[in-house]
């Protein structure tokens, strides 16, 4: 037994569990009510991608408490739902996240996407590599720009760590990211990655956006 599970008891006594959307009183501190848990949707695997679930309002509400809001306690919640689309890894692979350039990490004070990479390496026995990308430029928000645009904001601006060559260099990765809108974000960290000399690179996110 850890000591987050010997102490869960006290935890809870102290601070009963609730759902992260709705605030109602539930079982144990490690998901979501069951009318909440039912507005969720859950999306097939599309273009290498594994979401846990789609990015409809009540995935939004939880992305955006843990992305902007400071709730770093939801990681374990999300990366759980994320692991149950991943199923049982065969072989050894390693969990990179997204990277977040050093000013976006300084401003936020943590990398939602490594929160999520270490958590999801615990559950899959993956190993943990946080830094095995890095941004090398700071670029703006990409939600209103189109797909050529997208490439051009992030041509150059991430790349594979060079102390983390040897690491990568056959290597399975799990790519883990909060939400995937279009992809191109993981498209440049893939592209890193299989440079550096990853044999497969999956995508899993958290949350996906459903493209019309």
């Amino acid at each position: 037994m850890t000591v987050a599970q010997a102490l869960a008891p006290l935890v809870d006594l102290i601070w009963p569990p609730r759902c992260p959307l709705c605030g109602e009183g539930i079982g144990a501190q490690t998901g979501l009510c069951t009318p909440c848990w039912s507005k969720l949707e859950f999306p097939q695997a599309e273009d290498g991608v594994l979401a846990a679930v789609t990015y409809n309002d009540p995935a939004r509400e939880l992305v955006l408490a843990f992305k902007r809001g400071g709730r770093i306690a939801l990681a374990p919640v999300l990366a759980r739902m994320m692991a149950a689309r991943l199923g049982q890894l065969e072989g050894g692979w390693l969990a990179v996240p997204v990277p977040l350039h050093r000013w976006r990490l300084w401003q936020r004070g943590y990398n939602q996407s490594a929160l999520l990479a270490s958590e999801l390496a615990g559950l899959t026995g993956a190993r943990l590599v946080v830094d095995a990308l890095v941004r090398r430029k700071h670029t703006p928000s990409l939600g209103r720009l189109g797909s050529v645009a997208r490439a051009q904001v992030l041509e150059g601006a991430i790349a594979a760590n060079s102390s983390r060559l040897a690491q990568m260099a056959g290597a399975n990765v799990l790519l883990v990211d909060d939400v995937l809108t279009s992809g191109a974000t993981t498209r440049a960290c893939s592209a890193a990655l299989k440079a550096a000399g990853a044999a497969q690179v999956q995508v899993v996110c958290f949350a996906r956006v459903a493209l019309d």
